[in-house]
């Protein structure tokens, strides 16, 4: 073996071991952007390494600290690319974000089930506020964002209190500050989308079954056309969001099918959905309004 492989061998066996103990390198960064770490493995199981990769404004201050939003990619929670929300994460670094991409555990790479993918997503929430000190987060200003499975994902990290990784610290809280949600699968109960692999247990997944008191402020993108997710279902969310007092807003696209958003499938919707979350995050003051915007 190089040299070169010997060294990144020892580099993923000693993230390895941070993990285990939910802990960042005091050194994780320094000023100067192109020194920052790109990635970090947040969660071992098994053999399973599960990373985190960053996008940091450009006039990054390691004196600061930042909000920050992490995405979900969709897929069934079969499969899936950590890299579907790269352009809108490198949009919203731009904007004065830390935009953070996150991997999680599907049936095709890992052989697992929905249930162990919302584990995921909660350890990788609170890996974020635990370490947000040295990772120069707001932990108080954390979004989760994602579409389809991953919207389920962000969704479940706000709505479902169990679900968590055994002997993991639960006192740190998992739910984020706010939501941004494309096209999100919200009912697994029956009918719902997922429902013949959930089956009776989906009350212990489904964010619509879980909706309470104190949910955080959310945007949802929904297509009027998608053959996955009703639109009926998009809007019932946001009733029994409203209905505990929390704010929830839905925009509805005319004619648009699942995954609509994505930059590939439709530029202009891309742009559009893009738009109204850089808008819904300034309302709640996460980035600062651009000029003319009113």
């Amino acid at each position: 073996m190089t040299d070169t492989k010997s060294f990144w061998v020892s580099v993923l066996l000693i993230l390895s071991v941070v993990v285990s103990h939910g802990q960042v390198p005091d050194n994780f960064k320094k000023d100067g952007g192109s020194e920052f770490p790109s990635e970090l493995i947040y969660k071992v199981v098994g053999e399973d390494s599960l990373k985190m990769v960053f996008h940091y404004p450009d006039n990054f201050k390691s004196s600061k600290r930042y909000p920050t939003i992490i995405f979900f990619f969709g897929g069934g929670w079969n499969g899936g690319s950590i890299a579907q929300f790269e352009n809108q994460a490198k949009y919203l670094a731009q904007r004065g974000m830390i935009a953070v991409l996150a991997d999680y555990r599907v049936k095709k790479r890992q052989g697992t089930t929905p249930f162990e993918a919302v584990q995921d997503a909660k350890t990788a929430v609170r890996f974020l506020r635990k370490n947000a000190k040295k990772l120069n987060i707001k932990e108080k200003k954390i979004v989760g964002a994602g579409g389809s499975a991953g919207g389920h994902l962000a969704a479940a990290t706000a709505t479902i209190q169990g679900l968590n990784e055994p002997g993991e610290d639960t006192s740190i809280s998992s739910v984020p500050n706010a939501l941004v949600l494309f096209n999100p699968v919200i009912d697994n109960g029956p009918g719902g989308y997922g429902y013949e692999r959930i089956g009776d247990r989906y009350e212990e997944i489904s964010p619509l079954h879980n909706i309470r008191k104190g949910m955080p402020p959310t945007i949802v993108f929904q297509g009027t056309a998608d053959h996955l997710i009703p639109v009926t279902t998009a809007e019932l969310f946001k009733e029994k969001m409203e209905a505990v007092g929390s704010r929830s807003e839905l925009f509805l696209y005319e004619g648009q099918k699942h995954g609509f958003f994505n930059k590939n499938k439709s530029e202009e919707h891309y742009h559009l959905t893009l738009k109204e979350t850089e808008r819904f995050l300034e309302s709640i003051k996460y980035i600062k309004k651009t000029e003319g915007r009113k």
